[in-house]
């Protein structure tokens, strides 16, 4: 039996354009893609540089800063055809650098976003379908901003779509619900924020500590060095910060591949929950739901990202996690999550279920995968315990326990120490997260008992607080009263992801926004820092939903 999880106590100018050389592409052929690269083509304004490593060919070319500097190829169909073309870049700013892309002297696609790379020796691949005409013709990339074009190394011309993200960071193509707030600043700023963020928790907890050809998310500050709720964390973050981060796909394999070598022993399809500092899982060996969730989650993303022809086909092997969970994490006769595949028909946890393992986003996302509408049936009964929660226990303040025990009759909070601590039945480390979850499926979805629960969160944190998140406290009693006064980025973050749903709280969510990119990761806190990077990867507006 499973019992607890942890808790926390705690270049030359070039100015004259140089010859344009032809590439031979049959229309529809796509094993003829070609490599064509930017120092061979015509340069309007740029130079060819060798200062940034990374670079393919001899070089690459870096824009004037400057409106209408362009980098023109020259190309020949044997036949007129819709055709994909990847630009490799690199752009070590703090700002898009967005470009005009041009076919035959026509611009055909506007303002195409080279969002921000980790550096200038970090390179990124645009991918957009352009329409080629029979014969000899051109394609130019032209920037529109004065501060010019990304650093561009070649175009692909015939390149599959996935060779790249289907949904790189900072692309942001699935915008948020109408009347959802942003941070105030601009788009380039916020990913900029999130992005440098990224680049700290990654130095600070992804490691490859066992060979193996793993990858690992460390907890120094969890019960022990690896847990099946990391790794979850692991996959989803890697998967959304595809396209800034270039080794997001190595990465993401490495945390599959470790994923498929620690099952539970009590079912194979999910993640053994907790491994020891040599990998080897421990203490029972049995699952914790909220790790498997985000485990399936992930790998949907990366099925959306890359697709499933390579080394692991993330398709089949995220329905065969979401089938496990559905056989052994969710009750069958109450569709609410249980603790882990250790609870059985009998124990005293079966009918125990814990707040910060509702992730209603999740469960949509399982019900397009599968095709199975007892997905729709789970959301609506973790919808419906939100929202008589809320109303029941905690009307005024709109706070969710840590446990909620009973869900065969009555639901109720947990009166004490269930699992983990004398608070689990407060708003205390687990339920902490509620408002990054609940949040998060309010601004993808509109649903609207999502929106009003999130809602309540928010008016009642802004009001206790005096909008000064340095007040959010790491502890409440359900009816708002702290029990402690510390303070974790896993209590304060999740809070900006419910300032966005409420068109009065611009300056609410603004301090939030603030205090959240202001605040260095912790390295000894993996548990704060990542809940604080996720919730900034919602609060930004580039999370979405396969």
């Amino acid at each position: 039996m499973k019992l607890n999880r942890r808790r926390r106590a705690l270049a030359a100018a070039v100015p004259f354009a140089l010859a344009l050389p032809l590439l031979t592409l049959g229309a529809g052929n796509a094993a003829a893609a070609t490599d064509h690269q930017a120092e061979d083509a015509t340069i309007s304004q740029g130079t060819v540089a060798t200062n940034h490593a990374g670079y393919t060919g001899t070089g690459f070319v870096d824009y004037t800063n400057i409106t209408g500097s362009y980098v023109e190829f020259g190309v020949s169909e044997a036949s007129a055809a819709t055709v994909p073309v990847a630009f490799r870049y690199a752009n070590g700013t703090s700002a898009d650098r967005p470009m005009n892309i041009s076919v035959n002297g026509t611009v055909v696609a506007t303002n195409v976003s080279f969002p921000v790379t980790a550096d200038w020796d970090t390179w990124a691949t645009k991918t957009v379908n352009l329409p080629l005409e029979a014969g000899a013709g051109t394609i130019r990339a032209t920037a529109t901003t004065a501060n010019g074009g990304p650093n561009l190394d070649k175009v692909t011309i015939g390149a599959p779509a996935s060779t790249g993200p289907a949904v790189p960071f900072g692309s942001h193509q699935f915008p948020y619900v109408a009347g959802t707030l942003k941070p105030t600043g601009s788009q380039a700023d916020l990913d900029q924020a999130v992005l440098s963020k990224y680049t700290a928790w990654k130095s600070a907890f992804v490691r490859q500590n066992c060979g193996n050809g793993w990858y690992e998310v460390i907890s120094p500050d969890a019960d022990h060095p690896y847990v099946a709720e990391a790794q979850g964390y692991g996959m989803v973050v890697t998967a959304l910060m595809a396209g800034a981060d270039p080794d997001a796909k190595k990465i993401f394999d490495g945390l599959v591949k470790y994923m498929l070598a620690h099952p539970s022993v009590n079912n194979s399809s999910l993640l053994a929950a907790e491994q020891d500092s040599s990998c080897r899982s421990v203490d029972g060996s049995d699952s914790a739901t909220d790790g498997d969730l985000d485990v399936a989650y992930g790998l949907l993303l990366a099925d959306r990202q890359w697709g499933s022809a390579g080394t692991y086909d993330y398709k089949s092997l995220a329905v065969k996690h979401i089938n496990a969970i559905k056989a052994d994490e969710v009750n069958p006769s109450t569709h609410l999550t249980k603790l882990g595949d250790w609870s059985s028909s009998g124990d005293q946890y079966y009918y125990v279920t814990r707040s910060s393992d509702w992730m209603i986003d999740h469960f949509r996302a399982f019900r397009r995968a599968t095709g199975d509408a007892a997905w729709d049936t789970i959301r609506a009964a973790h919808q419906n315990l939100i929202t008589s929660q809320q109303a029941t226990y905690a009307p005024g303040t709109g706070l969710l326990a840590d446990f909620v025990v009973g869900t065969n009759g009555t639901p109720k909070p947990a009166a004490g120490q269930v699992l983990e601590s004398p608070n689990d039945g407060d708003y205390s480390w687990n339920a902490c997260r509620d408002p990054w979850r609940i949040g998060t499926d309010a601004v993808t979805s509109g649903d609207p008992a999502s929106l009003a629960s999130a809602r309540k969160l928010n008016a009642w944190v802004k009001a206790k607080t005096g909008g000064s998140p340095a007040a959010v406290v790491s502890g409440y009693h359900l009816n708002g009263s702290a029990y402690d006064s510390g303070h974790d980025m896993a209590f304060t973050a999740p809070f900006a992801v419910t300032a966005l749903t409420d068109p009065g709280s611009q300056a609410w969510l603004d301090a939030l926004w603030s205090k959240l990119a202001g605040t260095a990761i912790d390295p000894a806190l993996y548990y704060g820092g990542s809940v604080q990077l996720q919730s900034m990867i919602v609060a930004s507006g580039n999370y979405w939903v396969p």
